[in-house]
């Protein structure tokens, strides 16, 4: 598949611009094996790079004009990199302008064409916009020898996400797109940014991807009322006690004691939080120790946290993650992404999905007349450039 997609994406890239493209890089997208909504709490997460990726076909130009084709979607977006870079209406090109934006500030003048094409399936929660803000910022940053670091690459996807897009996102989606590496998960300080990687060793088992086919139209503003719910609630929290910095220094006692206080929303909100920054803890214990029938009860265990206390889950997902609780061949599931739709991730038995998949479709198509989609997945390296190009 990856070999398909350069292939496609390179040709593309000679039929419009009457040349080869001269470098290829590929940004992959992410999951999280548990972790969820955390990252902007202060908390571990738990993300892995996966083999689902944006293929960047490139080449620099002798001037300013920079083209941008979005082979997928079908559509173009050319401009000149003097001129002041501010969001449009087309939301795809605002992800790759607020990274632009930011690299403007740190040298970048020269301008390019580039073809962009994706096996990260769109709006499932395999941050493929994560993916294509760290593959320009990679992308850039190699090409006119900008001095990024990593960090400072997913840094500005945040950043670009932030002001471009409006999504107050947190760190882990642009982090586990650049730090990936190939059979490893990223756990991941999201105060700190320090992080250590731990091996994915699954074994007899592998990740299956449920993907329900809807995406929510209340993804963004769901999300950022979150934010606000738990801000108010650490700072309920941490007037009550002064030891108390971030929700990792919280305890479900201390929230049991303001419960009046916080009300029962919030109170919700935060339980779910500090549960879920303990939870990461456990799941990195039985990785290590090849405890896959607690790591799928704890993936289990965020799911009714996600659904029930901080609410951003859907029938749709709520039902995936239902009909598979009673198959033998599956450990654990839940929903995985910013929530009111996507994916669920499931840990299973090797061998077991094509009947499963098969099974869960059935039903789901009877419930709600969708049709699912499902992805197998494979952990595999962060966003790179691809040698292997032929230039003649």
């Amino acid at each position: 598949m990856k070999k398909k997609l350069i292939q496609n994406t390179t040709e593309h890239f000679e039929k419009l611009f009457h040349n080869q493209a001269k470098h290829i890089f590929l940004s992959p997208g992410r999951i999280n094996i548990i972790g969820e909504h955390v990252d902007y709490n202060d908390g571990y997460v738990l993300p892995a790079a996966i083999n689902k990726y944006i293929c960047f076909a490139i080449s620099k130009n002798q001037n300013s004009e920079c083209a941008i084709i979005a082979k997928d979607l079908n559509e173009a977006y050319k401009f000149d990199l003097n001129d002041e870079l501010k969001p449009i209406d087309k939301m795809w090109v605002n992800y790759i302008l607020g990274v632009l934006h930011q690299l403007k500030e740190r040298g970048l003048k020269q301008g390019f064409n580039i073809v962009f094409s994706s096996t990260i399936p769109m709006g499932a929660g395999l941050s493929s916009s994560a993916a294509l803000e760290c593959g320009i910022g990679y992308t850039m940053n190699k090409l006119y020898d900008l001095g990024l670091s990593k960090e400072e690459i997913a840094l500005i996807g945040q950043k670009s996400e932030h002001t471009f897009v409006g999504v107050n996102c947190g760190i882990m989606d642009q982090f586990a797109s650049v730090f990936g590496k190939k059979n490893q998960v990223i756990k991941l300080d999201c105060n700190t940014l320090e992080y250590e990687y731990h091996k994915a060793d699954f074994k007899k088992y592998s990740l299956l991807l449920l993907d329900s086919n809807v995406k929510h139209t209340h993804l963004t503003s769901g999300y950022n009322d979150r934010r606000n719910e738990v801000e108010q609630g650490l700072a309920i929290i941490k007037s009550h006690f002064p030891e108390v910095k971030t929700f990792r220094d919280c305890s479900a006692i201390m929230l049991l004691v303001l419960k009046e206080k916080l009300g029962e929303t919030i109170f919700k909100r935060c339980h779910f939080v500090v549960k879920e920054i303990q939870r990461v803890q456990d799941a990195v214990n039985a990785l290590s120790n090849s405890d896959f029938i607690k790591l799928g009860n704890l993936m289990s265990e965020t799911h009714q946290g996600l659904s029930k206390e901080y609410e951003v889950s859907c029938d749709e997902i709520d039902f995936l993650v239902n009909a598979v609780a009673n198959e033998t061949s599956v450990l654990g599931s839940r929903m995985m992404g910013g929530g009111f739709g996507g994916c669920s991730i499931n840990l299973v038995e090797k061998g077991s999905e094509k009947e499963l998949i098969e099974k869960i479709a059935e039903q789901y198509r009877t419930t709600f007349g969708i049709e699912l989609k499902s992805y197998k997945v494979k952990i595999s390296k962060g966003t790179s450039e691809f040698k292997n190009i032929k230039i003649s």
